[in-house]
């Protein structure tokens, strides 16, 4: 079987074997419902409890913080139409290079009276500072800014953030989906009043994740029924996936910082190299995730070079894979201030802890050598 060196784990990551140990008894024996009260129900509860405590331990918060749901985007749904359906429309300022599934929710809010604002950024990808303190002052009801940039990795200062919008009294929420195992989270520092996590992000499996909410922020569930997950999210539970995610929470908290400076590492090499061979790298003037690069070459199309290297031996991304399908430029990069033109060619590499020195190194080689050819069948067909 084929199987292309993978270098796209921002979008998704492989499942560490450990966590599919953890998960393969209640995808057998142990496969009750967790809202039933005979000793099937009773392990199935059991589990998501652990789980729910080593989800809690990774990111700093208490486990009666922690709201499991199908994954990031579920999550981020659910803090900005729970907190609108309990709130008088107001304003809601949101980050220029949030995910879509921040930016959508927030249309849809427009559209019901609410007033949304997107906070510019600089040519690094970094918050506009006097924007945002400009914003601050209309008072809004809330904040939503992304922990980390799932395209460039560029960070958000989120606890010096969190102190200012606390004082102009508005509620903070980050998406963390690719913070987390990258980074040191820590809910309770951090300032904010709610934090996305997802769990096929680090190694866990794809359909868990989490929104962790302070107790003292009220929002209305979006999916109504049996009152499971503190009322907040109706539905019995997917037990195998929950088991996993906290799995993989723990074991990503554990590995954060060795894992970091492996990735960093990694990332230089990539750079270094691909800077040698005239690529433009996109956000690294910031502080940015260890494992991410989003970089281009002029005159050459980004979703052309993705097909090229994945027939070559190689899985990378032209952008966020929940966007593949649109043909439009990075929005991240747009606000960025990057030339439609050349935000087209954009190429994200992201790291994962299997990859080694010897896979980077084949694939600047081989991407030099795809580059080149292309720039060639472009010269011959002007």
């Amino acid at each position: 079987m084929f199987a292309p060196v993978y270098l796209d784990h921002n979008a998704t990551t492989p499942l560490d074997p450990r966590v599919r140990e953890a998960m393969l008894p209640y995808l057998d024996a142990r496969f009750g419902n967790a809202s039933s009260r005979h000793e099937y129900g009773r392990q199935a509860r059991a589990a998501i409890d652990l789980a729910r405590q080593q989800v809690a331990a990774a990111v700093g918060a208490h486990p009666t913080e922690v709201v499991f749901t199908s994954g990031g985007s579920e999550a981020n749904n659910l803090f900005l139409k729970g907190l609108a359906a309990n709130s008088k429309p107001g304003l809601l300022l949101i980050g220029a290079t949030e995910h879509p599934c921040v930016r959508e929710p927030a249309r849809q809010l427009g559209r019901q009276g609410w007033t949304v604002e997107t906070l510019t950024v600089d040519a690094h990808g970094r918050l506009d500072e006097e924007a945002f303190e400009t914003a601050l002052q209309k008072r809004p009801r809330a904040v939503s800014l992304i922990w980390a940039n799932n395209e460039t990795g560029v960070i958000n200062p989120i606890q010096a953030l969190s102190a200012r919008v606390r004082a102009a009294g508005a509620y903070l929420h980050s998406d963390a989906a690719q913070a987390l195992g990258k980074l040191a989270v820590d809910f309770r520092a951090s300032g904010v009043h709610a934090l996305t996590v997802s769990g096929h992000k680090l190694g866990g499996p794809i359909g868990a994740g989490a929104l962790i909410l302070d107790k003292r922020v009220e929002l209305a569930p979006l999916i109504a029924g049996g009152g499971q997950e503190r009322g907040l999210r109706s539905g019995t539970e997917n037990v195998a996936a929950i088991v996993g995610f906290g799995q993989a929470a723990e074991l990503a908290a554990e590995t954060q910082a060795a894992s970091a400076a492996q990735l960093r590492d990694l990332r230089e090499l990539l750079e270094f190299r691909l800077q040698a061979q005239g690529a433009r790298v996109f956000g690294n003037g910031a502080e940015r995730l260890p494992n991410t690069s989003f970089f281009a070459f002029e005159h050459i199309d980004g979703e052309t070079l993705v097909g090229r290297l994945d027939r070559a031996g190689f899985a990378v991304a032209s952008g966020s894979a929940c966007s593949s399908a649109d043909p439009r430029p990075s929005a991240t990069l747009l606000a960025m201030g990057v030339e439609p033109e050349f935000a087209r060619g954009a190429l994200r590499v992201s790291l994962g802890r299997t990859n080694t020195q010897e896979e980077v190194e084949r694939f600047v080689q081989v991407l030099g050598e795809t580059v080149m050819e292309l720039k060639r069948l472009a010269a011959l067909a002007a």
